[in-house]
């Protein structure tokens, strides 16, 4: 069963249903009223995520005792599969059981796996052992196997929830929102900046709040409050059910619908393309009359695709074989075509957005965090900065600069998605820069300060250096994850949108993935040489080579970005791209 994306907006829809499959009887809410519930349910969750992955490597590097590496590729795996389980669980929610569905059973899912990190920071017999002070020194013995398996094993639970829940809340909030209501499509462009501001305000308190009680107060109630979180998001998500918009089921799956062009494409490779198939021999079956309104003519992009239109008049035919399709399924076939080139030059992007939680951290716990006399900011909560930005950004991008540019753009949302995109990933090629540069200031005065061999001695610089380079990835983050996240929306097929939001967020996936893979390869190459990138000590580390490295990756990724948006073929718009 895959789920048609169009908003039930009155009791005059013919099919109308509610959350349970029942027939219509009043009007659903929608819009804001019912995106303000999504948003606050998104809120809890992201402060319940970053509650755990905003300061993972500082627990790796302490109770679990691994290296700044091993800490680091570990850190980067589990964001990398965090980010990849969506598209699992977006194709389980839009061909089986939809949206709604997968939010409650993933959230929980979520309490338990939260619930059993918890018992692994608080029960003696799932938690690492406390360092202890032996003949003057301290000696930390290792946690044991099972330790280390449980924790994970909790760990991986989180991911897997993660992977039904995020990309099923924000298509769903989204959904909320009738393209065909010119004020609520609108609203929609507005709905990803304030879901984006909401969610920065939630993971700037966990960066701040949580951090500090993990740094120290306590482990154990460090990962009970995002327990706590998931909790209120899940209350918060029942208590709006009764203003929801719902979507109907059809009975086939879109990812048959589109595998089927491509098999239909590839048994039809000897017939030309174009030749003898007309305007007036495309066929639309009954359910393609949903989709109607979003093809707005023929791409003339992917033409050995059109090997698969069906020349026939037989309906029945195009249902039960694989031979023939309906005009409608080879377009959404080549709107996910269409994807790939822009998905893939914005893989570098999750790189440099990977470096936040890991070497990010690192740099600031070496660095002078005192405020006052006494109180010392947690090295992952320089990560709030970000969200600080995000939160300062929105208003005034959405407020300020959108209706200022509208006026000569004559565009709705001022800018196009792909400029607003490419916006960002100069921001971050920028970013990557100044913390090379910081970076570089940093091991000349561990140098100059005799300190380059005492790692846990304060380095007499200020973490405040750091900031320009946190506040320029919260910059590119306004720009391109906000900007992502409205393309892969508004771009899938209209029955594959969680779908679409699991491919923006497989984009941070496969940025995690990489970035791990780059470590290690960087590392092989470097710590025979006795200059590791990435050594434990990390003044005698050269983070700057790394981000010198990511930056030129980056522009790199930039120029490639620009030449396919330039080329891109928005949905809505058929014949030019726009960039």
């Amino acid at each position: 069963m895959a789920a048609i994306s169009t908003p039930l907006l009155d009791d005059n829809v013919e099919g109308a249903v509610d959350y349970k499959g029942r027939p219509v009887t009043r009007p659903n809410s929608g819009g804001w009223n019912s995106a303000f519930f999504i948003i606050g349910v998104e809120m809890a969750e992201r402060s319940a995520y970053y509650g755990i992955a905003s300061n993972l490597i500082s627990y790796l590097t302490g109770p679990l005792r691994q290296s700044t590496v091993i800490a680091a590729e570990n850190a980067n795996v589990w964001s990398g599969v965090s980010s990849m389980l969506p598209l699992l669980g977006a194709f389980i929610a839009d061909s089986y059981v939809g949206r709604y569905r997968i939010i409650f059973f993933s959230s929980g899912l979520y309490l338990l796996g939260l619930g059993m990190l918890t018992l692994s920071a608080v029960l003696p017999s799932l938690r690492p052992p406390d360092c202890e002070i032996k003949m003057g020194e301290e000696f930390c013995p290792s946690p044991s196997q099972f330790q280390i398996f449980f924790f994970f094993f909790s760990l991986y639970i989180v991911a897997l929830a993660q992977g039904g829940h995020k990309p099923c809340v924000q298509a769903f909030g989204a959904d909320q929102f009738d393209i065909r209501d010119p004020k609520e499509c609108r609203s929609k462009s507005s709905f990803f900046n304030w879901w984006n501001f909401g969610l920065s305000g939630a993971s700037g308190i966990s960066f701040c709040i949580v951090n500090y009680i993990q740094d120290n107060l306590s482990w154990g109630l460090g990962f009970g409050i995002p327990f706590i979180s998931m909790a209120v998001a899940l209350v918060v998500f029942l208590l709006g059910t009764k203003t929801y918009r719902f979507t109907l089921m059809e009975d086939e799956s879109p990812f048959v619908r589109i595998a089927q062009v491509f098999v239909a494409a590839a048994r039809n490779r000897n017939r030309p393309a174009h030749s003898s198939i007309t305007e007036k021999t495309h066929l639309f079956s009954a359910e393609d009359g949903a989709r109607e309104t979003t093809l707005l003519g023929r791409s003339s992009q992917f033409k050995f695709l059109d090997r698969a239109v069906a020349i026939s008049n037989d309906p029945i035919s195009l249902k039960k074989n694989w031979n023939e399709c309906s005009l409608s399924q080879v377009e959404e076939a080549k709107g996910v075509l269409r994807l790939v080139p822009i998905w893939t030059t914005c893989l570098i992007y999750g790189i440099v957005y990977a470096q936040l939680s890991t070497f990010f951290t690192k740099q600031g716990a070496t660095m002078e965090r005192r405020i006052g006399s006494g109180f010392q900011i947690p090295a992952a909560t320089l990560q709030s900065l970000i969200s600080v930005s995000v939160i300062i950004l929105i208003p005034i991008y959405d407020r300020v600069l959108i209706p200022i540019v509208r006026k000569f753009t004559r565009i709705s949302s001022g800018i196009t998605m792909l400029q607003r995109i490419g916006i960002g990933i100069f921001t971050s090629v920028i970013s990557m820069v100044v913390a090379a540069l910081v970076e570089e200031k940093r091991l000349v005065v561990a140098k100059e300060s005799g300190l380059v061999d005492m790692p846990l001695v304060t380095l007499p610089t200020s973490v405040w250096w750091l900031v320009p380079q946190y506040v320029l990835l919260g910059a590119a983050d306004v720009f391109t994850m906000v900007g992502l996240q409205e393309f892969f929306y508004d771009q899938v097929p209209d029955e594959l949108r969680s779908v679409g939001m699991a491919l923006f967020l497989s984009i941070f996936g496969i940025g995690s993935f990489l970035s791990s893979f780059l470590i290690s390869i960087i590392e092989k190459a470097t710590v025979g040489s006795g200059q590791s990138w990435f050594s434990n000590n990390i003044n005698r580390a050269h983070l700057d080579y790394f981000y010198w490295l990511l930056a030129g990756l980056s522009a790199l990724e930039l120029g490639l970005y620009l030449y396919f948006a330039k080329s891109y073929v928005y949905k809505t718009k058929r014949g030019h791209g726009i960039l």
